[in-house]
Parts: C-alpha cells; sequence; structure tokens
C-alpha cells in the first residue's frame, strides 16, 4: 500500500520559517518525481514545487512563481523523504500543504498569522 505522510505544519508569524517533510512507503522512493501542492480555503490546489529523481550532476527542481526564492524543495531517498523548507513566510502561504508522489498524502495545514 503506497503511503505518504506529511508533518511539520503548524501556526507561524509573518516572515518566519516552517520545513514540511513527507514519508513515503509501499514504493520505490527513489524512482518517483516528487512534489508539493497547496490548496487555501476556496481557492484550487495549486502546484507548488517538484524535484526530479536523478542527482547528477543535481536534482532538478521547479518552483511556482509565487514561492521562487523562498521555498526549497529537497529530498533524500536513504530515508524515503521529502522536504520543504519555507522561509519569509506570507499571509498568502496560508493553506494545506500536499505531498504528490504515486498517491496523495493526507495534507499538513500551514497558517500564517501575526
Amino acid at each position: 500500500e503506497v503511503k505518504l505522510v506529511e508533518s511539520g505544519g503548524g501556526l507561524v508569524q509573518p516572515g518566519g520559517s516552517l520545513r514540511l517533510s513527507c514519508v513515503g512507503s509501499g514504493f520505490t522512493f527513489s524512482w518517483y518525481p516528487m512534489s508539493w501542492y497547496r490548496q487555501a480555503p476556496g481557492k484550487e490546489r495549486e502546484l507548488v514545487a517538484s524535484i526530479g529523481i536523478s542527482s547528477l550532476p543535481q536534482y532538478e527542481t521547479s518552483y511556482a512563481a509565487s514561492v521562487k526564492g523562498r521555498f526549497t524543495i529537497s529530498r533524500n531517498n536513504d530515508v524515503n523523504t521529502v522536504y520543504l523548507q519555507m522561509e519569509s513566510l506570507k499571509p498568502e502561504d496560508t493553506a494545506v500543504y500536499y505531498c504528490k508522489g504515486p498517491d496523495w498524502g493526507q495534507g499538513t495545514q500551514v497558517t500564517v498569522s501575526s
């Protein structure tokens, strides 16, 4: 059974940082590109960041324009985990963040508010 479990969400003040983690199981993690999506209330789910499967010379990554320069996606295949480091958080980053591989995770809430 494919499982993706996110963690690391929470309440943070504007300008703060959070690191999300997503642990995969039930599939060969290193074979899959991985992505983070988010969905804010009343809005469609949107792609935030993606990371490829080849580390030569380095993992290929891509970002939504709204988070480029503030968020960093990375992966550690030794522990079947993909990360999303989020810096300089803004209220508009408030959303449920989902990990995506061969399936979806259950999501973790990120709230940016003073």
